[in-house]
């Protein structure tokens, strides 16, 4: 089984990819056609400031040799050299979305150190130039006022004395507005109890647990979430990081008074303008009733990682297994945090690790588990995330503090989630799906949601849907907030919330498109073919069988076909199935992954063709 699920969830990402990469070629040519029409003085300019850009850093194709380049011009201590390597510096940091990670001196291979078998006296270890400490200090300073001169800063993120002495620094440009503030999505999963809200509590807080829940509460939405404890809807949370690296928390985080901490607490809009990144975190249900929602949260919030917290003292139980292979089956790396290791007793708390190491090496996983101790594993971990398949363990304490630095550390460092080009690309038409819908006083009806592709800016004409004929209906943006603050624009991999002209609040719901308004209308679809995979279910499924799929749409599909030879499908079997919406037609497209339950019925699947 594990073998069949590893080769169909590799099929699925080359159609997904195949599909994708059409859908993008197609959605350039039709940009380029609606802007033929648009001013050409204005294209010229923009096209002469990206030639401009390629010249500028066509020399720092590969980024350690720019790396060498900087270091060895600051040490000639020459003035020509200094702004030589000044122009490299800003063209590296320009070209990495104003934040980079440069390393000085000696240093070690990643797979040993992650592995932590690192020799200080193996030669094979170690590469790059051996620099002495005084040498490493001069560059830190010289780097350092280099930094301030293009209008960064610079923070030390590790060093390391002894036989290899080496820096890692951090330089960052502080973003020009609130709109272009690079952001990282996070979906925080577990089993009940394991302690995802205390943990959210104490890294957007700052204030430490006291072991009784005083973290969590402020971060609750209902009443019966506060009586119980125990988070049963979407919250959401922000955790701001300023130019310097250091994270930004209200002033009194060091109070003892519970009701000031639960009290006092940043407002988004003041975090937005500080910040020069925001980690957005997608707080979700643990608990079994509240599946549905943890699903929705999943596949419409587009996390770039998914954090699994595992309760020391528990293990991997329950719906963590269930969470994590969500995770696994729509490709979406993961992170796992253990907590409460102030109070699991050591057996216990091996006996825990154990369990996870061998989940996460399991056929299903494929993963290779990373155990994060020290400051130097979490910053080359962070920077190389998502691209190689590896799973980084946190060990962490809410009530002493222990581990957090280095989870701060991590998550300061991720890559940006509307850096992924490739998932978000801004050279296509508009492609926005809400995700939630409100009505505002004095404002009216509005939308959150993320830009798929495009620019959306305010005053743009777009179309909305579709309703429940399948129609789309057209709306002019009034407004635009990010993160509660005010915009004017924003651009593929961002999450805004749009005020609609002339829309009442009843005609839209979750799942929902805005396209921008163009010759070419916008199709909807009633019905579709995918190649599945049955993952669980105790009997057959044969034709009229209903499910709910899931992705950014959420709606029970009937299978009206399907190619199997015995005309039912079991556990563990692979068809192209045809689905049939059952109330309204719906946006979706070739390439889009499926995930479908009813009850314990668990299918993973991609959509091949458009009926």
């Amino acid at each position: 089984m594990a073998t069949t699920l590893r080769n169909f969830q590799s099929e699925i990402e080359q159609i997904h990819n195949r599909e994708f990469a059409k859908q993008k070629v197609n959605g350039a040519e039709q940009l380029q056609k609606e802007q033929k029409h648009s001013q050409v003085k204005g294209k010229a300019k923009e096209e002469a400031v990206i030639e401009l850009a390629k010249a500028g850093t066509e020399e720092l194709r590969d980024e350690a040799e720019a790396e060498e380049k900087i270091l060895e011009l600051l040490s000639s201590k020459v003035s020509a050299n200094h702004d030589s390597a000044r122009d490299i510096l800003a063209a590296l940091l320009t070209q990495n979305h104003g934040e980079y990670v440069l390393r000085i001196g000696a240093q070690p291979s990643k797979a040993k150190l992650f592995a932590g078998d690192l020799d200080n006296d193996v030669a094979e270890d170690w590469s790059g130039t051996e620099r002495t400490e005084d040498m490493l200090n001069f560059l830190l300073q010289e780097i350092t006022s280099t930094v301030e001169e293009v209008g960064g800063k610079t923070s030390l993120l590790f060093e390391a004395h002894g036989k290899h002495p080496r820096k890692s620094l951090l330089l960052r440009l502080p973003p020009p507005s609130v709109s272009l503030t690079p952001e990282v999505r996070c979906a925080v999963v577990g089993n009940v109890d394991s302690g995802k809200s205390t943990t959210l509590g104490v890294l957007t807080r700052g204030a430490l647990d006291d072991g009784r829940g005083r973290a969590r509460v402020s971060l609750f939405r209902h009443k019966h979430e506060i009586e119980s404890g125990r988070t049963s809807s979407v919250g959401m949370e922000i955790l701001g990081f300023a130019p310097s690296g250091s994270p930004i928390l209200p002033e009194t985080a060091i109070s003892n008074d519970t009701e000031v901490v639960r009290r006092e607490k940043l407002g988004w809009e003041e975090i937005s303008v500080q910040a020069s990144k925001i980690v957005s975190f997608i707080d979700l249900a643990g608990h079994e009733r509240y599946l549905k929602t943890t699903l929705y949260g999943l596949t419409s919030g587009a996390p770039s990682c998914v954090i699994l917290i595992v309760g020391a003292n528990a293990g991997l139980i329950g719906m963590s297994k269930e969470h994590l292979s969500i995770a696994l089956a729509l490709s979406v790396p993961v992170v796992v945090c253990i907590t409460k290791i102030d109070m699991t007793p050591a057996n216990v708390q091996a006996e825990t690790i154990k369990q996870v190491v061998k989940i996460l090496r399991s056929p299903g996983c494929r993963k290779v588990p990373v155990f994060v101790k020290s400051s130097e594993v979490a910053v080359e971990i962070a920077t190389g995330f998502g691209k190689e398949k590896l799973c980084p363990i946190f060990q962490i304490s809410n009530v002493t503090g222990e581990g957090l630095g280095h989870l701060r550390t991590f998550l300061n460092l991720l890559p940006s989630s509307e850096g992924d080009t490739d998932k978000f690309a801004v050279d296509q038409p508009l492609e926005f799906s809400v995700t939630e819908v409100w009505s505002v006083p004095y404002v009216g009806t509005v939308v959150n949601g993320i830009v798929n592709g495009g620019i959306i800016k305010t005053g743009d004409p777009v179309m909305l849907g579709p309703d429940s004929n399948g129609n789309f209906q057209s709306t002019v943006v009034k407004s635009m907030q990010r993160k509660r603050a005010p915009v004017t624009t924003a651009e593929a991999g961002q999450c805004v919330s749009c005020a609609l002209k002339r829309i009442r609040r009843n005609t839209v719901r979750k799942g929902m498109v805005m396209v921008s308004k163009s010759e070419i209308l916008p199709k909807a679809t009633r019905q579709f073919q995918g190649q599945v995979l049955i993952l669980y279910h105790n009997t057959t499924l044969q034709k009229n069988y209903q499910c709910v799929c899931k992705q950014a749409v959420r709606q029970t599909v009937r299978i009206i076909d399907m190619d199997h030879p015995q005309g039912v499908l079991r556990t563990g079997d692979r068809a192209t199935v045809s689905f049939e919406f059952i109330s309204h037609p719906e946006f979706v497209k070739e390439g889009m992954k499926l995930l479908f339950r009813e009850g314990k019925t668990k299918g993973l699947g991609v959509i091949t063709k458009l009926l």
